[in-house]
């Protein structure tokens, strides 16, 4: 099993309201990454028990960057949005207590 494959929450608004409201949480994750491989990481990393993992591939985008604004294209990435257990939490959304 890859050590690597969460790479980070994602903590905006929108996600911390998911948190609150639904139990699911949103993590980027690594490309090559199956949500069986995702639900036994999180449920390993955070020792809650995972219902169900969707995920979305963010699209690449071209962006302008430098003095001479060079067009560039941004790397493709993964999310997940993993559904826990209700009563499960992950402290890092808590917003509860803010």
């Amino acid at each position: 099993m890859k050590t690597n494959l969460i790479k980070r929450p994602l903590i905006t608004e929108k996600t911390l309201q998911l948190a609150n409201e639904q139990n699911v949480y949103t993590f980027e994750v690594d490309f090559k990454a199956t949500k069986t491989q995702i639900a036994s990481a999180i449920e390993n990393l955070f020792e809650v028990k995972v219902e169900g993992v969707n995920t979305q591939i963010t699209p690449s985008k071209r962006k302008r960057v430098g003095p001479k604004r060079v067009s560039k294209l941004s790397t493709t990435g993964k999310k997940a949005l993993v559904r826990v257990k209700q009563g499960d939490t992950i402290e890092l959304f808590d917003v509860t207590g803010a």
